[in-house]
């Protein structure tokens, strides 16, 4: 059995221009996701004072992520967004999204016991319920820019 390529060149001269367009819609659809994932983080995030929901951040591409924030990475990968929760006031974040275990404190405090504390996610509930939507936006730009090779 042979297999015949049929218009190689045309084929190969598509899939070079792909990168391009694709990087394009795909930054697009994920800068869209990336800010609706912030206001939905936000509007679950329990508010005491306010810090802690106005640390969620969503960081463009390449640029410097909010120091001490959650995540790991001082700036965003390139073509990516970097959502993060805390920053230099707030390095909490993980504490309240996982919530403590009852521990014997330390410090001024040693010999005291601490009773813990309730977890109240607020990032991964937004992450989870984002996600689905993310993949489709993702799937259409890709498929924009396939169909604007075409031309």
């Amino acid at each position: 059995m042979t297999l015949k390529w049929v218009n190689h060149d045309k084929w190969i001269k598509r899939l070079k221009k792909l990168p391009a367009s694709a990087e394009k819609y795909i930054g697009e659809a994920n800068g869209k996701s990336a800010n609706e994932m912030v206001q939905l983080a936000r509007t679950l995030a329990p508010v005491k004072t306010g810090r802690l929901r106005d640390s969620i951040k969503a960081t463009p591409p390449g640029q410097s992520i909010p120091k001490y924030s959650q995540g790991g990475i001082s700036s965003a990968p390139e073509n990516s967004w970097a959502i993060t929760a805390g920053n230099e006031h707030v390095r909490y974040a993980h504490l309240v999204e996982f919530g403590t275990k009852m521990h014997e404190q330390g410090g001024t405090m040693a010999g005291t016991i601490h009773p813990g504390t309730s977890k109240q996610p607020f990032f991964w509930p937004a992450y989870r319920t984002i996600k689905k939507r993310h993949k489709g936006r993702i799937s259409r730009a890709f498929n924009k820019s396939i169909k604007e090779t075409k031309t």
